[in-house]
């Protein structure tokens, strides 16, 4: 159709022409009321930004001298996060002189690939940046979707019998006594 016929005709019915593909060939236009249509294009634009995922990447940062402790209590946040979906960087910082030392740094991050070889996949294996030495681990799509549902799960089961195990543990739970008062006599 003309696009003058379009538009008188749109005028006449009291609504808009408004063009919803301007790519195709030839356009394609409604004649719909203008408002309405923003409105809508609105409410989709926010139904489709709720359901999208947002992944931050998570960082680890250890040294070339990083103790055993150290490792596994970095090790478990990084195992937390994956679990959670989030990407993880881990960084070894070498300072000085510990750059002629790097086989230390690759040899904590080819560990902790190991470690978490079930969780995750390395995205970028090892390389050095200036001075440090990193990777990135991304999570495993069959994990992450069981780890959430596990986790909706338990926030969803115990939702009754919450009240009634509370009540029961605290008729159950011994009462403390007061310790007896002693003099100052006694103390010295």
């Amino acid at each position: 159709m003309d696009v003058r016929d379009a538009i008188q005709k749109a005028r006449a019915a009291g609504v808009d022409l408004v063009e919803v593909a301007p790519n195709a060939q030839p356009p394609v236009c409604r004649m719909i009321d203008y408002g309405k249509f923003l409105y809508e294009e609105k409410k989709r634009a926010a139904e489709a930004k709720k359901k999208q995922v947002t992944v931050s990447v998570k960082e680890i940062k250890f040294r070339p001298g990083t103790d055993e402790h150290d490792y596994s209590y970095r090790m478990e946040h990084a195992r937390q996060w994956l679990g959670d979906g989030d990407k993880v960087r881990a960084a070894i910082a070498f300072r000085g002189r510990e750059m002629t030392h790097r086989e230390l740094g690759a040899k904590i991050l080819k560990k902790l690939t190991g470690d978490l070889a079930d969780l995750a996949d390395v995205e970028i294996s090892p390389k050095m940046e200036g001075y440090q030495m990193f990777t990135i681990f991304v999570p495993k799509k069959a994990k992450v979707s069981k780890a959430k549902a596990a986790a909706s799960q338990e926030k969803a089961a115990p939702a009754d019998g919450d009240k009634e195990t509370e009540k029961a543990v605290k008729k159950e739970a011994p009462k403390k006594e007061a310790a007896p008062k002693k003099d100052a006599d006694e103390i010295f």
